[in-house]
């Protein structure tokens, strides 16, 4: 059998145990999805009317709460990097990488586990706060094309939000650790965006940072998708950073990953 064949293989069987883990402990999924349901509670029926009264009683022409909701999803994207560090940092000092060494594993197997198991949890995440925003009220104007192109974005940027995720856990000195360095991801660079208001709105400083960070375009093009607004050129702006942001963590989590195990 091909080596290309056997890492594949290594890869599935990693990503089968993350399932399972996922299976066995549950909380780590549930924050993922009640944070963002919080978040959207909070901001339709709290600080929305404020919001919307900002934004021209609307946003958009359109209820605050369409406005909301692609952004609700971005956060729920932006939540999953933190089980992900910290999954890959009990990894690491738990002694699994030894174990795992001493095995004829494919090397990049085990992060590559770690990256497919955090794209199914966001995915699944996703649908779930997306069929809560429907209960709330949220009423998307996409085609099926457009849902499937919603899928895309999400299950893209969630790819590339891992395998930075997995970098940190690689490089943090403890859970605590790994869980806190992704905050800035998780809140720091959404609120920096266009999720709960357009950027246009904001000072002039920060709104030359986000409209030029990639949070805001691929929010922009999930707003765009599922409203049935037009999308420019967001949506190549999102896939081109979601790619570049992939590339750069999977070469850090490699040579972390490197590093680690000469360590150890």
């Amino acid at each position: 059998m091909s080596s290309p064949t056997l890492a594949v293989q290594d890869a599935t069987t990693m990503l089968g145990r993350e399932l399972k883990h996922t299976m066995r402990f549950p909380l780590l999924l549930v924050g993922t999805i009640l944070v963002p349901v919080v978040m959207l509670l909070l901001f339709e029926y709290i600080l929305g009317g404020p919001i919307g009264n900002g934004l021209g009683g609307a946003a958009h022409g359109a209820p605050y709460v369409e406005f909301l909701v692609p952004g609700i999803i971005l956060l729920t994207v932006a939540a999953s990097c933190g089980p992900t560090a910290i999954n890959v940092r009990m990894d690491m000092g738990g002694g699994f990488v030894d174990r795992v060494r001493a095995m004829a594993v494919a090397r990049g197997a085990l992060l590559a586990g770690h990256v497919g198991g955090s794209v199914v949890r966001t995915t699944l995440s996703t649908v779930v706060v997306i069929v809560v925003a429907l209960l709330f009220g949220f009423r998307p104007q996409a085609s099926v094309e457009a849902w499937f192109a919603v899928l895309g974005i999400v299950v893209a940027f969630s790819f590339s939000l891992a395998w930075v995720s997995a970098a940190i856990g690689l490089t943090a000195k403890s859970v605590a650790g790994a869980n806190g360095l992704t905050l800035p991801i998780q809140f720091l660079l959404p609120f920096l965006s266009s999720t709960f208001v357009p950027a246009e709105s904001m000072p002039a400083g920060v709104r030359w940072f986000a409209l030029n960070q990639p949070f805001t375009a691929v929010v922009d093009t999930l707003r765009a998708l599922l409203t049935g607004g037009p999308i420019g050129t967001s949506a190549v702006v999102a896939m081109a950073w979601c790619v570049a942001i992939a590339l750069a963590g999977y070469v850090w989590a490699q040579v972390a990953l490197g590093r680690g195990i000469r360590a150890t």
